[in-house]
């Protein structure tokens, strides 16, 4: 009897325990989450506060610029534009002038959608112009250097191709003489005629370029919203995008049978 006694004390104390620990757990593990959720929240209203503030900032330092220059008789417009240099002006007139020529969203065809979508590629993409320097090198037969060496010294990359002089000690050597510098030309200079083909093998750091674009584009499009013309048209009669999808469906089907029941709710009519 006493042993029995003493095994149902053990285990009405282990119960007991067991019974404080989930209770522990359980206040210890709302209490994390309570602090969590009130960090986030300050964070948030930290953000935006601050974003607040700036915008509050900008619109303060504005209208003081524009207050003294009206004081002193001269244009706010022609003093902001003081600050610009003569490059950063030319780089935003042709900012301009490529947005205007972009400026029809409108869809025409899959073919004009495909060259809007090269054009804007175009503007990401930075040609290596050492490496082409280098394989033109080769194909001319020129020594190692000579082109690369120009356009490190040049103040733009291009005048890297069109430096060039072949009147100069090195153009006996423009003419393939070596198979390997045939090989070269040949693999540089390609026609229709060629039977190199797909023999192209990229760097890494070229293809860390187009796996970074393609996931730029992935989500660009996740984030895109269009806005469709016939969403302001007619009654809201769904309170999401599945319910506007099944009340479309179910319109498809059913309005021409409900029609004259939904005209006569509508005029009030209805029995």
């Amino acid at each position: 009897m006493v042993g029995i006694s003493r095994n149902s004390l053990l285990r009405s104390e282990r119960r007991k325990w067991r019974s404080c620990v989930r209770r522990w757990y359980r206040t210890s593990e709302q209490a994390n989450r309570a602090a969590v959720i009130e960090e986030s929240a300050k964070a948030k209203i930290s953000a935006r506060e601050a974003a607040r503030m700036e915008r509050q900032r900008k619109l303060a330092e504005v209208l003081r610029q524009k207050a003294d220059a009206e004081e002193r008789g001269e244009d706010v417009e022609r003093q902001k534009n003081w600050e610009w240099t003569v490059e950063e002006n030319d780089e935003w007139e042709k900012k301009k002038a490529r947005k205007a020529r972009r400026a029809d969203f409108e869809f025409h065809d899959d073919a004009h959608a495909a060259r809007r979508k090269y054009m804007k590629d175009l503007d990401d993409i930075k040609p290596d112009l050492a490496s082409y320097n280098r394989q033109k090198e080769i194909a001319l037969g020129l020594p190692a250097g000579t082109l690369t060496k120009a356009g490190q010294g040049s103040s733009s990359g291009s005048s890297s191709i069109t430096n060039f002089d072949p009147s100069g000690s090195t153009s006996q050597a423009l003419i393939p003489t070596s198979v390997e510098q045939q090989l070269a030309a040949e693999s540089l200079y390609r026609d229709a005629n060629t039977l190199l083909y797909a023999d192209n093998k990229p760097s890494e750091e070229a293809i860390d370029r187009v796996v970074s674009k393609l996931n730029k584009d992935i989500d660009k499009k996740k984030k895109f919203s269009r806005k469709r013309n016939n969403e302001d048209e007619g009654d809201i009669t769904y309170i999401n995008e599945r319910n506007r999808v099944f009340n479309k469906k179910i319109s498809r089907y059913y309005d021409k049978y409900t029609a004259e029941i939904r005209a006569s709710f509508e005029r009030g009519t209805a029995l």
